[in-house]
């Protein structure tokens, strides 16, 4: 059984990479493409804007590399400023990047997104306190609507823009073996948009006999509806993926 990770492609390597070493066979079919915003002024803008910021929430692990290859020059991060992710992949780039003050969801949980950052969140005050939130060219607004409600003023930066695959023949490859065989594969999806790109790719595919495996309920439903005879919710962790697999 050899599993499809669809991740972008700056991710997927590395998940590769471990779920190999965790015994699983793994092949990367990134379905979602990540480019820079077209305009990078308002990032440069956002960089000024930071010392008067209680807190910078960074969507994804693409939010943090794309703004922080938008910094200017002799820009820095303001020391004290703190900095929140919504799951591990993305608290990684951001230590990477060197920022050390990080709120993100407990390790234990079974989901890492908004939600989850929001229980964390929720325990201290946001009036008055002016927060960033870095993310692609459009997203979800719930966190913020729940900030909002604690009476912080919110503002949003565009750091990448997400855009359909251009698979090279190794992925065109991969893609037709699915096709041909779908029992013999599983798709790991991370992003109900990933689950779009791929019923655009190949329209007329039949995966009644295919497995999924989802990082959430609300891209679980789309890989249902995507045909997916077998769809199972599965925590965003390699180790959490090789195990669900190693157990069937």
């Amino acid at each position: 059984m050899r599993v499809i990770v669809t991740r972008p492609e700056a991710q997927a390597l590395p998940w590769v990479a471990e779920l190999m070493a965790l015994g699983v066979d793994a092949r990367a079919l990134p379905l979602i493409g990540i480019a820079p915003a077209d305009d990078v002024r308002p990032l440069q803008a956002a960089w000024q804007r930071l010392p008067a910021l209680a807190l910078v929430i960074f969507v994804s692990a693409n939010a943090v590399e794309h703004f922080f290859a938008a910094r200017p020059e002799r820009a820095a991060w303001p020391p004290g400023l703190a900095a929140a992710s919504t799951g591990p992949g993305t608290s990684g780039a951001l230590r990477a990047a060197g920022v050390s003050s990080i709120h993100e969801p407990d390790s234990a949980t079974l989901q890492f997104d908004s939600e989850a950052l929001w229980a964390v969140l929720a325990l201290q005050s946001w009036r008055g306190l002016q927060v960033l939130v870095v993310r692609g060219e459009a997203g979800r607004d719930w966190l913020a609507d729940q900030l909002r409600g604690r009476g912080a003023a919110i503002s949003f930066v565009a750091a990448y823009r997400r855009q359909p695959p251009t698979l090279d023949d190794a992925a065109q490859a991969l893609l037709q073996a699915a096709v041909v065989a779908p029992a013999r594969h599983v798709w790991l999806f991370s992003s109900s948009q990933a689950v779009a790109h791929l019923c655009t790719l190949a329209p007329q595919a039949d995966w009644s006999r295919a497995r999924a495996l989802a990082s959430h309920p609300r891209i679980a439903q789309a890989a249902r509806r995507a045909g997916f005879g077998q769809v199972e919710i599965v925590a965003p962790r390699p180790q959490a993926v090789a195990s669900k697999l190693h157990a069937t």
